[in-house]
């Protein structure tokens, strides 16, 4: 065997492979994996320009896996927008606007995210309105809440945005107004938050310079995270054309499947559906793969647009016995899984409701049956499933998406229990089930609807059932909680095998790419409620080293 480029020796090594778990030492040569074992057999591998690392008994772990998150809108968030927190009160929101307005030019647009779910009965109010507008002075302001399928306008934004008293909802989506007048409270749902996001858009002036800055962001915290690779959930020609650039430029330091968004869901003036699947291999490049499809078959449970077999709760605007409807008719989404198939993309399909799981499995029953036994397919968040069709996630080979961290008691389940009861809301992500019957669960963070895209707060809520960070007390239906080992891997070699990259990510074996995470701390020696505590001391992408804590 030829000398490596790199040894690393002297750690505690989780493999993720399930033919040598642990190990202390590995060799890396051409950016791969080419020797697992003891330090002895490694270090017979140097030479002498290979780089050899001790690490002195620290733990290392495969390069983590988000398998859901929407990298570019947090990077952009990051770098040019107002932040907000979920558990951030209506009042305490107002003033972070008028501090931010302060040195702003006066038509300068406002954009900020996420506040909480909590705040959508504020929002939809017409003084919430009001106050926002003293409170920006003016300015058009734009604000979406924690899900990203909701947004509010001040009286400007609407104005540029054309929605006025007189504006029909959308299909798919709702202008929520004052009961008295009519006039647009500013809260928009769904599909209705379109016409916002392009003035937005057209306002603050996004170039393919200002894309690729935040894909290289986000791509940065990630890697403060140890994530190494991950999939886009709603993939644009913008966001995989960042994603082209930088790679053909040597600065894609990730692997990165894409998908292709169905249709226009939150974003406006891009392609989609037929059209943007007609170009997805303009972006194709060694570390990007436009090899999904994204789906929104479903709205979200605390605007009511969540598909179900049972009703909601009670509420002003909805008949006694509202379900939600599926955004696709099971027809239309048969067919559409069924043309995409034939083209070998597979398909992430956003269920936040039972209904909506249903659906979708009954569509790539549909495509199974075709004879497209190879084609992936994830359900993507998967709160509520029937017990009836857990068990066809197994048989149909579906991925559980289990996006964002929702696993814990929290802001969003408080506004889901709002809306379904707290018996539905206390009864969230069967994982533990899912696992039983032998479903592939991938571990995703949704971000920026997860404030942060740290595995470890998921991984430690999945163990535990308890909110890592203490802001929320209780644990949410316990029974449900995975292993430390189990959960390890839905963050790493279970979200390789749903992306397609498990020949290449997911586990350090010979032929793999070196992607590792060195830590701070051993998760496996300390106290469950201390999983948190882990970091990344050094991220390693295809042998370089991408992120280190010191820096």
């Amino acid at each position: 065997m030829d000398t490596a480029d790199l040894i690393v020796i002297g750690g505690t090594v989780r493999t993720g492979d399930a033919a040598k778990p642990v190990a202390s030492a590995f060799a890396v040569s051409g950016g791969r994996i080419s020797l697992v074992g003891s330090d002895d057999e490694v270090r017979a591998l140097a030479g002498p320009d290979t780089e050899v690392r001790d690490l002195a008994g620290a733990a290392v772990v495969p390069g983590l896996i988000d398998v859901h998150n929407h990298h570019l809108l947090a990077g952009e968030a990051e770098l040019y927008q107002l932040s907000i927190s979920p558990t951030d009160s209506f009042a305490d929101l107002v003033e972070a606007v008028r501090a931010y307005a302060r040195d702003l030019d006066e038509d300068a647009w406002i954009v900020g995210e996420a506040f909480g779910s909590v705040l959508l009965d504020a929002f939809s109010r017409i003084d919430a309105r009001e106050a926002l507008d003293e409170a920006s002075g003016g300015r058009p302001l734009a604000l979406t809440d924690d899900s990203h399928h909701n947004r509010f306008a001040n009286t400007r934004a609407l104005e540029l945005a054309g929605i006025g008293d007189d504006t029909p909802d959308p299909d798919g989506g709702s202008i929520v107004r004052d009961p008295r007048t009519g006039a647009p409270t500013g809260l928009l749902l769904e599909s209705a938050t379109i016409a916002l996001t392009a003035a937005v858009d057209a306002g603050v002036g996004r170039s393919p310079e200002r894309y690729r800055a935040a894909s290289r962001r986000a791509i940065e915290i990630l890697h403060s995270h140890g994530i190494t690779a991950f999939q886009d959930a709603a993939a644009t020609v913008e966001i995989m054309g960042a994603l082209r650039d930088l790679d053909r430029d040597g600065e894609l330091h990730a692997w990165v499947s894409s998908c292709m968004l169905s249709s226009g869901f939150l974003f406006a003036n891009t392609p989609f559906g037929d059209e943007l699947v007609e170009r997805g291999e303009e972006f194709r490049t060694e570390h990007h793969r436009p090899d999904f499809v994204k789906v929104a078959l479903d709205g979200v449970p605390p605007t009511l647009t969540a598909a179900f077999l049972s009703p909601y709760l009670d509420s002003p605007g909805h008949d006694h016995g509202h379900c939600g409807v599926t955004t696709m008719a099971p027809e239309e989404l048969e067919d559409w899984l069924l043309r995409t198939a034939a083209r070998g993309l597979g398909a992430k399909i956003h269920c936040t409701g039972d209904a909506a799981v249903r659906v979708a499995l009954d569509a790539i029953e549909a495509v199974r049956e075709a004879g497209y036994a190879d084609i992936l397919y994830q359900i993507a968040h998967g709160q509520f499933v029937h017990p009836d069709d857990r068990p066809r996630f197994a048989s149909l080979s579906v991925a559980a998406d289990i996006s964002p961290y929702l696993w814990f008691p929290g802001v969003i389940p408080d506004a889901i229990a709002a809306v379904r009861g707290a018996d539905d809301a206390q009864h969230m992500q069967p994982n533990r089930s899912l696992l039983d019957l032998g479903v592939n669960v991938t571990g995703g963070s949704d971000w920026p609807v997860s404030v942060s895209p740290n595995p470890w707060e998921g991984i430690q809520g999945l163990v535990t059932r308890s909110d890592p960070l203490g802001r929320a007390p209780g644990t949410l239906w316990p029974e449900q909680a995975v292993t430390l080992e189990e959960a390890l891997s839905i963050f790493t070699i279970n979200s390789a095998r749903a992306m397609g990259l498990d020949d290449t990510v997911g586990s350090l074996a010979q032929g793999k790419s070196a992607d590792f995470v060195v830590l701070t701390q051993d998760p496996f020696t300390v106290p469950v409620d201390r999983i948190i505590d882990t970091r990344a001391e050094e991220t390693w992408f295809a042998g370089r080293r991408v992120f280190t804590r010191d820096e």
